[in-house]
């Protein structure tokens, strides 16, 4: 059975910390949900980190929907959240109301999220009284990246920490049921976990959130081209794929692979008759 928002929320009265990684297969879901991992979010980092692209703004709905299906398939016991992309709540409210059920009926996965704090906070709302559950996203909020001037901290001057404090209050009293608090000094993000009841996210904002969440290809090695400074790699797995790829190219062009053990064969009198 899967964990559902209100296990989310007992784990956080409970003090108990919560997990997250993110996920945009088949494969790698499956094995994140059987490492006991509470929440599986299928982000729009999958812009960056598996389409190429050097932000999250160019991920459609088309191309979350793809990835959240397989994720959903390849997970039975985590919370799988699906991430609103660039435009796809911002036009209007009825469109948000749309994409967000997609996630729900077509992909099959519990929860949405998407940016934003006081200015998405009636979207929040209304996304919610249709029994969706929102996940909400302030600090650094990489759809945004363009107007923020680049991946950096958000809140070190006091109007900029009062603004995320009135955020994450609005996203409450909208109904999300967490908050992922993204690049936020630890100090702030402290005091915002104080002060909510439902509980914080923290990808850099230190060690006083309810709960943590990474991206899987950051934590893996497997995404080199930018290692972020709140990432810790667990595995540096990029380097062991290309010399076991790079193994396999010499085999071949040796034709030590494939071996006998590699095929079937079957009776030369069946092959003489052939001749």
């Amino acid at each position: 059975m899967r964990l559902t928002i209100t296990k989310i929320q007992e784990k956080k009265d409970a003090g108990e910390r919560i997990t997250m990684l993110t996920a945009y297969d088949y494969p790698i879901a499956k094995i994140v949900d059987e490492a006991g991992v509470d929440m599986i979010l299928v982000g729009d980092t999958l812009g960056m980190v598996v389409l190429g692209y050097d932000s999250t703004v160019p991920v459609t709905m088309d191309d979350m929907l793809h990835h959240t299906k397989a994720v959903v398939r390849g997970s039975k016991s985590a919370l799988v959240i699906g991430d609103l992309p660039f435009m796809s709540y911002q036009v209007s409210i009825s469109e948000s109301l749309h994409n967000a059920a997609r996630f729900l009926q077509e992909a099959g996965c519990q929860a949405v999220k998407l940016e934003g704090g006081v200015n998405v906070a009636e979207t929040v709302r209304r996304i919610v009284d249709c029994g969706i559950p929102v996940m909400g996203h302030i600090g650094l909020t990489p759809q945004s990246v363009n107007q923020l001037g680049g991946f950096k901290v958000q809140g070190k001057t006091p109007e900029a920490a009062e603004r995320l404090v009135k955020d994450a209050l609005a996203l409450e009293q909208a109904g999300a049921f967490a908050i992922v608090l993204e690049l936020v000094p630890r100090e702030l993000a402290r005091l915002i976990t104080h002060k909510l009841r439902i509980p914080t996210i923290g990808i850099g904002a230190g060690p006083y959130c309810s709960g943590q969440v990474l991206v899987i290809n950051d934590m893996l090695g497997l995404y080199t081209d930018f290692v972020p400074k709140h990432n810790r790699q667990y595995a540096r797995l990029a380097p062991q794929i290309k010399t076991a790829i790079t193994d396999y190219v010499n085999d071949v062009h040796s034709g030590t692979f494939p071996g006998p053990e590699h095929s079937s064969s079957i009776d030369e009198a069946i092959l003489e008759g052939l001749q």
